[in-house]
């Protein structure tokens, strides 16, 4: 099975003449050679982006999604091959509905019948790894329960994944020994991130958990909906959600239509974004128009929660310096701030690399306002990283990804959005909040507990440490505990006295 695979995988290759990759290429001139003394008809018209992206196409879903994946990654990929890339789209044909009752039989354990009512065998919506059926929930009494939308795994699909993964990362290898800029590229890591995303997908377990959290993080939201998960019927194979109702964020015409604000929605997309980074450091990371819908109230709906995004608080400091550098046109501190991140080589000197954001930045400037796209500044800036070998991480090309897709369809709903005005005074008071009062208050909250468990340890744990010491160094490390004792309950008692007033002043 895997050897035919890997015949359809050259033939494809050969025929959207994809053998141009290596021409120029020492060690894999021969494979170019080969390919031009073969007989057989080739697809050259069209450039050789174009021609990858036919090629993802026609190799299948696993290698669409691997595509659009890879279209992210600016940072190693030319702009113009990232740009076709981004045009892969996912429509995929929906599979049997007898198969997905027994997949979904497997997977609760028990008949259908006993589950739902009204399962309608023809999908609503089908992509590479699933598709959703709509249905209701069976009340005890038999009678409709709760509508919901059953998401349910395509059969057989993981073995399929595995294989083609091995190709992937046999072709990665291939690369990184092939190319001159190969182990820059990191296409083992690529292909690694990427099997990371897919088998995520293949979790709905993992899905629901990220949808629960999205739906705690936005309770009570006038912003964002997210539907509830209902656990005693999903599994592995099998997820069950609360059915959203409203128009697809792509219908304009519509949503103008039903008198939704659509400034207001535009507005809303860009503080959900930016709290789901900054106060929450967990962002829905796939938000493109077909998982967005807007609900009668001019609330969005978010759907399809296999790809999320986590940062640390180390990340999101490092963000919010960045973001508001950028606002203020401080390019030194972008610079060092990429150098204190670590991402930057030790012995890259500041001023080069201020230099080369100020190249990129500095063009933007010089449009109006509610011109500048922070999407399209990112993505320079990654492509001008390569030149400093800057490694960008994961968490944060998913970040530059979705603000991308948000920054997108703030402007389509509101062609004059302004997406620096509207982040700015968040960004701004989100960092008086972590270095100033409010923020040291939350460090000594978060911290107190710890530090009163630790503390009265100390002299018990050093003096085991200090066991083989001689009589007089065990009595003056002993007064020296004392008078740091001292010195600690002295000190964790002026923290009290300031918790009490702050707590008095209405900070908290």
């Amino acid at each position: 099975m895997r050897i035919a695979r890997a015949y359809k995988i050259f033939a494809t290759f050969y025929r959207f003449g994809l053998d141009d990759f290596f021409r120029g290429h020492s060690r894999l001139k021969w494979l170019h050679t080969l390919c031009r003394l073969l007989p057989l008809p080739r697809h050259r018209r069209d450039s050789l982006p174009v021609r990858l992206r036919l090629a993802l196409e026609s190799l299948g879903p696993v290698f669409v999604k691997f595509g659009q994946v890879l279209s992210t990654r600016r940072d190693l990929l030319p702009t113009d091959f990232a740009d076709e890339l981004a045009k892969l789209q996912d429509k995929v044909p929906p599979f049997d509905g007898q198969q997905a009752r027994q997949v979904v039989e497997a997977g609760l354990g028990r008949p259908l019948g006993e589950t739902y009512v009204d399962f309608d065998d023809v999908p609503v919506a089908s992509a590479s790894v699933a598709q959703v059926h709509h249905a209701w929930l069976r009340n005890a009494d038999g009678s409709r329960g709760r509508e919901v939308a059953v998401k349910v795994l395509r059969p057989g699909i993981l073995p399929v994944i595995e294989q083609d993964l091995a190709l992937m990362r046999l072709l990665a290898r291939v690369v990184e020994a092939g190319f001159p800029d190969g182990k820059r590229l990191k296409p083992g890591e690529v292909v690694a991130e990427f099997d990371k995303y897919l088998h995520d997908e293949l979790d709905m377990m993992h899905e629901a958990a990220n949808a629960s959290q999205l739906r705690r993080n936005f309770q009570g939201s006038d912003m964002l909906l997210v539907p509830e998960v209902f656990y005693d019927y999903t599994a592995r194979d099998v997820l069950t959600l609360e059915w959203m109702r409203g128009t697809p964020i792509g219908q304009i015409d519509r949503l103008r239509a039903d008198g939704v604000d659509l400034k207001k929605l535009s507005r809303f997309g860009v503080e959900i974004f930016f709290t789901q980074v900054f106060r929450h450091g967990f962002f829905h990371a796939d938000m493109h128009p077909g998982n967005i819908f807007v609900a009668a109230d001019g609330r969005y709906i978010a759907l399809d929660f296999g790809i999320v995004g986590s940062l640390t608080e180390v990340d999101k400091h490092y963000l919010a310096v960045n973001f508001l550098a950028f606002f203020n046109r401080d390019y030194h501190r972008v610079a060092t701030a990429h150098i204190e991140s670590g991402w930057v080589p030790a012995d890259t000197r500041p001023e080069e690399l201020e230099a080369a954001v100020r190249t990129v930045c500095e063009p933007f400037f010089e449009r109006p306002l509610s011109q500048i796209s922070f999407g399209l500044v990112l993505l320079r800036l990654f492509e001008t990283s390569r030149r400093f070998n800057v490694e960008i991480q994961p968490q944060l090309v998913l970040l530059q990804k979705t603000l991308l897709n948000i920054e997108g369809l703030g402007r389509q709903l509101d062609p004059d959005l302004n997406l620096w005005d509207t982040a700015k005074p968040f960004l701004n008071k989100w960092m008086n909040e972590q270095i100033g009062w409010r923020g040291f208050v939350r460090a000594v909250k978060n911290e107190a507990p710890q530090w009163a468990t630790l503390l009265p340890t100390l002299p018990r744990k050093l003096n085991e440490t200090l066991g083989g010491r001689t009589q007089d160094m065990l009595v003056q490390s002993y007064v020296l505990l004392m008078k740091e004792q001292k010195r600690q309950n002295f000190l964790l008692t002026l923290i009290a006295i300031l918790l009490v007033v702050v707590l008095l002043k209405g900070w908290l």
